[in-house]
């Protein structure tokens, strides 16, 4: 167990912070779903407007398949902040509430300042990727619009030379990973403790710090269910992203019980 204070501000933030066996994602996904169960309505509204939005992305994109290839990486950049609604929802249930929509707002009325600001990294974090990606991608798909098939699942390791894919995937895992670190516990810190940016992703990196085994079994479902997502024309991201973020509460639960 270990305990974080940050001493830069007048009251600081005391957070302990557990180690975990490994295997405990699972059980946050089990977990998770049964909140998800609980709060369907609600959760599913969150699922099916981040759905509506990942379509009218893609859709605009449709000229320049090419930012497909980083739309995956570019949710887990910004899948953090789009957890706040069904942590709350989670944070909710354990209070007894009523897990409703209009309450699963409510932390933009208690947090909103911290939220926005970590959001705004997020943001800036991504469209930096996706820019990246067509700097990257261009020189091996001059077409603007190539068969997306063939590019989703031939095109690229076909016509790209081994150091590009190399760089790609080492720069866009380079930078999923980052972003993880210093999220697996923040929104829901910010949220639940009112904590600060600086604070919570701080806590973030000594929770990952602590359970690394945990953390990286945790990081690949994250990354297998988004994948899976996508795979299915985003249509099951309408439960797969409330699963995660409720699962996102119920490992902070358990990283910080206190």
């Amino acid at each position: 167990m270990d305990i974080l204070a940050d001493r830069t501000l007048p009251r600081p933030l005391h957070v302990t912070i557990d180690h975990v066996a490994w295997s405990r994602p699972f059980a946050w996904l089990k977990l998770g779903a049964a909140n998800l169960r609980l709060s369907l309505p609600a959760s599913t509204a969150h699922g099916l407007g981040m759905t509506l939005f990942g379509w009218l992305l893609l859709a605009s994109m449709g000229l320049y398949p090419y930012f497909v290839a980083a739309a995956v990486t570019g949710f887990l950049l910004v899948a953090p902040v789009l957890s706040t609604g069904l942590c709350e929802l989670s944070h909710r249930l354990e209070l007894g509430d009523a897990p409703t929509f209009e309450n699963s707002v409510d932390p933009l009325r208690r947090s909103g300042v911290a939220l926005i600001q970590f959001g705004a990294m997020l943001a800036i974090i991504a469209v930096a990727w996706f820019l990246l990606s067509e700097v990257m991608l261009r020189p091996v798909f001059p077409d603007p619009s190539p068969n997306l098939g063939a590019m989703l699942y031939r095109g690229f390791a076909d016509e790209a030379t081994r150091g590009q894919l190399l760089a790609y995937v080492l720069i866009g895992g380079g930078l999923a990973v980052a972003v993880f670190v210093v999220s697996v516990i923040t929104v829901p810190l910010i949220i639940h403790r009112n904590a600060s940016v600086g604070q919570a992703m701080g806590a973030s990196l000594e929770a990952v710090r602590r359970s690394i085994p945990a953390m990286f079994v945790w990081a690949v479902l994250i990354a297998v269910l988004t994948a899976l997502g996508f795979a299915t024309g985003l249509v099951g991201m309408i439960l797969i992203i409330p699963l995660l973020g409720h699962a996102t509460w119920c490992g902070y639960r358990e990283l910080v019980p206190h």
